[in-house]
């Protein structure tokens, strides 16, 4: 039997897609007051990346878990941002970022740390693929404004590149001044002892 031409076909699944890794945060029994008493549902939220430094999250309400899961993917899918990470596995510098009550410092770590953080920011930097970092958050644990705010500061962040681009220095310039800050502390501590 022949396809019929007017039916839109549906896209295949592209490679980007099935990549994505997902991450279930919490899910909360909510309830509706109507005239004949109440009525339950369940909401779900779910933080979506690539682990090579795209993240998004969202939320989902639905009668059945399972499909409060699904919207919260599909809404996290549709909401993802782009973290620039240094060697793949860590921040470029030091943020910070709030939302309502909530206050992240999230700090940059050399390698073999791992991640140091707690509850929903874990679920974030593990799906970002993040591999060493120092997170504290302060203010309050509801990981709905505590992911909002690690979004906030990971927005806020910016890779050498951006930074030499708004300084009107080169890239290299930018590196090295991290790389030798406690370098150049040490050589100026040693030629003050020779002299």
């Amino acid at each position: 039997m022949a396809r019929n031409q007017n039916q839109p076909q549906q896209a295949p699944k592209n490679r980007e897609e099935t990549e994505l890794v997902d991450k279930l945060v919490g899910i909360n029994r909510v309830a509706k007051v109507v005239k004949g008493g109440r009525r339950f549902a369940f909401s779900a939220m779910v933080v979506v990346g690539d682990q090579r430094g795209r993240v998004g999250y969202g939320t989902g309400k639905a009668r059945e878990v399972p499909e409060a899961i699904r919207k919260a993917t599909e809404a996290a899918k549709r909401n993802m941002i782009r973290v620039p990470l240094r060697e793949g596995r860590t921040l470029h510098h030091d943020i910070n970022g709030h939302f309502g009550a909530g206050r992240v410092l999230l700090r940059s770590a050399p390698a073999g740390t791992g991640i140091i953080a707690g509850g929903a920011m874990r679920a974030v930097f593990e799906t970002m693929g993040v591999q060493d970092v120092v997170a504290k958050c302060t203010g309050t644990n509801n990981p709905h404004n505590v992911i909002r705010a690690t979004l906030d500061a990971l927005v806020n962040g910016a890779s050498p590149r951006q930074v030499a681009a708004k300084r009107g220095l080169k890239v290299g310039d930018i590196v090295a001044r991290r790389d030798s800050g406690s370098a150049a502390a040490n050589a100026a501590s040693a030629a003050l002892e020779k002299e």
